[in-house]
């Protein structure tokens, strides 16, 4: 059997006296979409966190094809896992085009000689990535903002800068926190076309979301992170018919799911 692209196995995070996750495990495999709902501070981020080598888990490992993955961010996204962030974390000062070529960096592998001379391999190695760069603006939409700087663009087109700076590692995982944050519902739905679309390209994909209209007709799988724990694990159908779910997430009256579920049914 092949192992999951991405695993974590008995991940636990102790902050001090504080246990923000504990003994949480899960497989992602090629091409799946999985989202991680949860209140706030049910440990979401702190997860992701894990996943990307920002953290040490306290115990627990993570795990892509079955290798372990190191403590250590660049080298996560040197091995195929990148991600975006809650909070937008681009270079506000920095053009479209100039956002994703950052991304694109890792790929980059030229000697720091070759670099300093501006020699025939560094220039195509140049080129190369600027053409990359332009092929993912124009595959999440920003192609005519290339030139803009990162801070006049509209939030929604920042939050589609930022994921195609992440894809510009191309990532074999791609981990998306929020992607929906502050948007609106045309906004929204575009995001969710665009995750498809990066599925399609093979690259699967863990989202956190609290728009759970959103997570329910998008993702294979759904995981229901609460007080750090993994509550329930399953399809949507099987998440959002939970009553564990419906009484520690989501927060509404039975009735009031279902009436969500089926707008969300309704608009697919």
């Amino acid at each position: 059997m092949t192992s999951p692209i991405l695993e974590a196995s008995g991940v636990t995070m102790q902050f001090g006296g504080l246990r923000a996750l504990n003994d949480v495990s899960f497989g992602l495999a090629e091409g799946e979409v999985i989202g991680l709902i949860g209140p706030n501070g049910a440990g979401k981020t702190t997860l992701f966190n894990c996943l990307t080598g920002l953290y040490a888990p306290t115990s627990g490992t993570v795990s892509s094809r079955g290798t372990p993955l190191p403590h250590d961010p660049a080298r996560v996204t040197e091995q195929g896992v990148a991600r975006t962030f809650q909070n937008i974390r681009l270079f506000p000062s920095m053009t479209a085009e100039e956002n994703v070529l950052v991304g694109r960096h890792v790929r980059m592998k030229q000697s720091p000689i070759i670099s300093l001379l501006h020699g025939p391999g560094f220039r195509k190695s140049e080129r190369e990535a600027r053409e990359r760069t332009a092929e993912l603006l124009e595959f999440v939409g920003l192609a005519r903002f290339s030139d803009e700087l990162a801070r006049n663009l509209p939030y929604g087109d920042q939050r589609r800068l930022e994921i195609a700076r992440a894809l510009a590692t191309d990532p074999s995982v791609l981990l998306l926190d929020e992607p929906t944050a502050g948007m609106n519902a045309q906004e929204t739905e575009a995001t969710r076309q665009l995750i498809f679309a990066i599925r399609m390209l093979g690259t699967s994909v863990v989202v956190i979301e609290h728009d759970t209209k959103f997570i329910f007709t998008l993702c294979d799988r759904v995981l229901v992170l609460v007080q750090g724990e993994v509550l329930v694990e399953g399809t949507p159908d099987e998440v959002r018919g939970d009553p564990r779910v419906i009484e520690a997430y989501l927060g509404a009256p039975p009735d009031e799911v279902e009436a969500q579920i089926h707008e969300a049914e309704e608009t697919q």
